[in-house]
């Protein structure tokens, strides 16, 4: 864990990270809700986990699936909601968007339903050609993306 400010702590850890805290909160999101802990899991073994920390606890989570090179896709972005409203959300994009092995990466991309100015902070933009990409979407993700 690297110290940041105010007894707030970083990490790229995956064995820092709370799989219970990370799974209650997506499961009750708008876009994890069908998700089972196994699903869960699997996903933070395939993928860059990040974390922010409070004496000890974690307060937020963001995992990233990329080649390190081309391509970086943001995911599970969230701050605990007693922690909401302070700016560490901001705090966790830039210590991934500058995290050594992701600085240089050439696109990122990610999906958000409501967070969309947060991330504009970050030079994120909608697609300007849509009609370039494609998707294949399960069933159970016909649910939660259309």
């Amino acid at each position: 864990m690297i110290a940041l400010e105010n007894n707030i702590y970083f990490s790229s850890e995956t064995n820092d990270m709370d799989l219970n805290l990370i799974y209650t909160f997506i499961k009750n999101s708008y876009w994890g809700e069908s998700r089972t802990l196994e699903e869960q899991k699997k996903a933070m073994e395939n993928t860059i986990n990040y974390g922010l920390f409070h004496n000890g606890n974690q307060i937020a989570y963001a995992r990233v699936m990329t080649d390190k090179v081309f391509f970086a896709y943001l995911l599970d972005v969230f701050v605990i909601e007693d922690y909401q409203g302070k700016g560490y959300s901001k705090l966790l994009i830039d210590k991934i968007l500058n995290f050594p092995e992701l600085k240089n990466v050439d696109k990122w991309m990610l999906a958000t339903k409501d967070a969309h100015k947060l991330y504009e902070r970050f030079g994120f933009k909608t697609v300007k050609s849509p009609e370039k990409l494609m998707e294949k979407l399960s069933q159970r993700a016909k649910i939660i993306y259309e």
